[in-house]
């Protein structure tokens, strides 16, 4: 089987998950727990601002081939060529020519491996590292992210702009940490504006605090003294975000016409470029969803037309967050529910494939400049399990990107049913974090 090699994609020495299992068990664990001391002393440092992510959702299930994995000149490889980048021996798709510019800042893995390759479950495995589980509903790193760190802000710490059908959710950890959903940002966000004047606004907050809220205390057998319910606590949020100054994160409008032609002036930039400013204000998740990737016919047209939007957004995002110093305390994940499949069917399209794709990280204490993992680069794949070298489970993501945020990923939680759970189930990627 023929792979490409990663080893001259990479200024420090490549460590394979092989090589660091033969180093010994003793090597990976000093290892892991000095980077877990280290992000539970920045944690604890006031002074390091708090992490956050912007997961850049790109639905549908982009095509390794035409992005961040391309083999040109074999059948398996299609009309897509590939370009150098900013990262010395690393060579990306040709429909991204601005991301090649930044490539120096990313970690690429490139043998991501899941087992679903239906939509809405290998959506549901992405984006919270599980498989789904019918007795009950796992929350998505922003929502873990955010209740570890439960601070208080006037506008939602974890957001959704343009989402698409599986927005992220704050499962078994609760509602009030699923994604506030939102449009372009070219528009203003919705019901923050009250329809009525002033001073008829104020009576009917009025009226509801003093006299609607009691009623339904009453009549609910609600304890008096605790003096508050979930509606009211949702109702005193959401009037904090309506007066809120942080709201003018949303207000994209407010940038330069170079900046917004930068992040190419469409929903899915300008909804990068919002995301970038709502962290600047304390968001801490920021989702952006980008659809046009579900190729199983024409699939070189449509995700060269999906990744033309792709590429001016992710590359200003990665431009903008490094030029202000957040890259360091942002990480940005950019990928898809799975790949698509290494041999192209007969109506020119390619299919599911979850058996070796590609994902982009970047930021937090991320490797810079580093490529993890390789696939085959024939078409005729008989064994899924020998496409990929140095395979990445989903779950190992989740566990690494939640080193990377300060998190321990092995903290047990108590669902609702009773059942311990933890934050996530996979290995440490070691080698895709700074030494």
């Amino acid at each position: 089987m023929q792979f490409s090699s990663t080893s001259v994609c990479n200024p420090i020495e490549h460590w394979s998950r092989r090589r660091i299992l033969g180093a010994g068990g003793g090597f990976f664990l000093s290892s892991l727990a000095r980077r877990l001391t280290i992000a539970a002393e920045q944690s604890a440092d006031s002074k390091k601002p708090p992490m956050s992510v912007i997961m850049l959702w790109l639905e549908g299930g982009p095509s390794q081939l035409e992005t961040f994995d391309p083999h040109p000149g074999v059948r398996a490889g299609g009309d897509t060529s590939a370009i150098a980048t900013s990262l010395k021996g690393l060579q990306i798709a040709d429909t991204l020519p601005q991301t090649a510019e930044q490539m120096h800042l990313a970690t690429l893995i490139r043998s991501v491996v899941g087992k679903e390759g239906d939509h809405e479950r290998a959506v549901y495995n992405i984006k919270t590292g599980y498989r789904p589980d019918p007795t009950l509903i796992h929350p998505s790193i922003g929502a873990v992210l955010c209740d570890a760190d439960d601070a208080g802000s006037d506008i939602p710490r974890h957001i959704s702009i343009l989402p698409g059908g599986s927005p992220a959710r704050g499962g078994f950890l609760g509602a009030k940490w699923d994604a506030f959903k939102t449009g372009d940002p070219r528009s203003k966000v919705p019901d923050v504006t009250p329809r009525v004047e002033d001073e008829r606004y104020q009576r009917r907050l009025a009226d509801l605090s003093e006299i609607l809220e009691p009623q339904f205390m009453r009549r609910r057998l609600i304890d008096m003294q605790s003096n508050r319910t979930l509606h009211m606590a949702s109702t005193e949020a959401a009037r904090r975000m309506m007066s809120s100054d942080q709201l003018s994160a949303f207000e994209v409008t407010n940038e330069t016409a170079e900046t917004l032609e930068a992040f190419g002036d469409d929903a899915f930039g300008r909804g990068c470029l919002a995301a970038a400013r709502l962290i600047e204000v304390g968001v801490r998740c920021v989702e952006v969803t980008l659809g046009g990737w579900d190729s199983h016919v024409n699939n070189h047209s449509l995700q060269t037309s999906a990744a033309s939007r792709l590429d001016p957004a992710l590359a200003s995002l990665l431009k903008r967050l490094e030029q202000r110093g957040l890259l360091d305390s942002t990480l940005v994940v950019c990928g898809g529910e799975f790949g698509r499949t290494p041999r192209i069917n007969t109506a020119a399209g390619r299919d599911h494939w979850p058996h070796g794709f590609s994902m982009l990280l970047a930021g937090g204490s991320l490797r810079r400049g580093y490529v993890h993992g390789a696939t085959s680069k024939s078409d005729e794949v008989k064994d899924a399990e020998n496409h990929v070298a140095d395979p990445v489970q989903i779950a190992d993501i989740h566990a690494t990107l939640q080193t990377a945020l300060g998190l321990d990923p092995t903290h047990e939680y108590q669902t609702p049913i009773g059942r311990p759970m933890a934050r996530a189930e996979g290995r440490v990627l070691v080698e895709c974090l700074q030494g």
